[in-house]
């Protein structure tokens, strides 16, 4: 039976950004350097098949340090910490490798200069979401506030409104903040924002691939879990940029094939934390059913690379 024709955009760049590489070779590295176990605190990245396989490697996964023993390394995800966590760490004399990614780490810092010059931060983010956590604990409680809706901005309670600055979690709708920033802007006008804008170069530039890529497909797919912030914004960007029909999938296997009968285009892209042998099981599952002819979408070239932590690095 011959296989009806399909058109497959792939969006570039999609997958894995430089933040998501550097903590995989963290935790490899610490394996290599100090066998296993490793533990980890909070998954190293959102995506079940890298942690699996991390596991399986001999990486523990937990969810708070009093989970660790004091006499195995831990080591911190990529979407940071609170300030507590490397306090207890080195009050317990644990050995410990901070993998924040460093565009993370940035806003960080931003929060923390505000916060010296005097200024009240607000956290435009997603509650709950471990980068958010981290961020937020930066600073005394209290000294971040959250908005995570232009809604949110009109509400929230400030100390002094000419004393406030902002920064943002960096994985979020590129849009959706330009709108929050909106109203800050417009209730806040003295606050103060990033000298450069928060929001990752990873996520920006997938965003962007997918509104490119959105208007020429019947369906659009992101390959992503459903725990990670940036492969759920880029569903919502793919819908909203005129794809009829965008979906999560974290592999082949969840594939809902009766809702794609008779499409004649699918766009494929991912998430920065979603690896591309789990892009290459979903494109080999359609060139199954389909005659594929496969179109490369790229608005941008990525180039960045982080180095490792010092602790893990080989003498020269």
């Amino acid at each position: 039976m011959t296989k009806p024709p399909l058109t497959l955009f792939l969006a570039a760049p999609r997958g894995f950004c430089a933040g998501v590489d550097r903590a995989i070779k963290i935790v490899e590295m610490a394996l290599e350097k100090w066998g296993a176990p490793v533990f980890v605190r909070h998954e190293i990245v959102h995506n079940k098949f890298v942690v699996d396989g991390l596991r399986d490697k001999g990486a523990v996964f937990v969810e708070e340090l009093d989970e660790c023993p004091d006499d195995r390394p831990v080591i911190f995800s990529a979407h940071g910490v609170p300030k507590s966590v490397p306090s207890a760490a080195a009050a317990r004399q644990m050995v410990y490798v901070d993998a924040t990614c460093p565009l993370v780490s940035k806003v960080h810092i931003e929060a923390q200069r505000h916060a010296d010059a005097g200024l009240q931060m607000i956290m435009i983010g997603h509650a709950g979401h471990p980068e958010t956590v981290g961020t937020m604990g930066q600073l005394p409680d209290g000294e971040v506030l959250l908005v995570e809706t232009p809604e949110d901005v009109a509400k929230v309670s400030v100390r002094d409104p000419a004393k406030l600055a902002y920064v943002t979690q960096t994985t979020l709708s590129v849009d959706d903040t330009a709108e929050i920033v909106a109203a800050l802007n417009a209730r806040f006008p003295e606050i103060v924002g990033p000298h450069k804008e928060d929001i990752c170069y990873a996520t920006t530039n997938r965003q962007e691939a997918v509104k490119a890529m959105a208007p020429k497909c019947d369906a659009m797919l992101v390959v992503g879990a459903p725990n990670s912030s940036n492969s759920k914004r880029l569903v919502e960007v793919g819908a909203r940029a005129g794809c009829k029909y965008a979906q999560l999938v974290q592999r082949a296997d969840d594939i809902d094939w009766r809702s794609l009968e008779g499409i004649r285009s699918i766009g494929i892209t991912a998430g920065a934390s979603a690896p591309e042998v789990l892009i290459n099981e979903v494109i080999a599952a359609f060139e199954a059913r389909y005659c594929v002819t496969r179109e490369l979408v790229e608005t941008a070239q990525e180039n960045v690379e982080f180095k490792v932590p010092r602790v893990l690095r080989t003498p020269a």
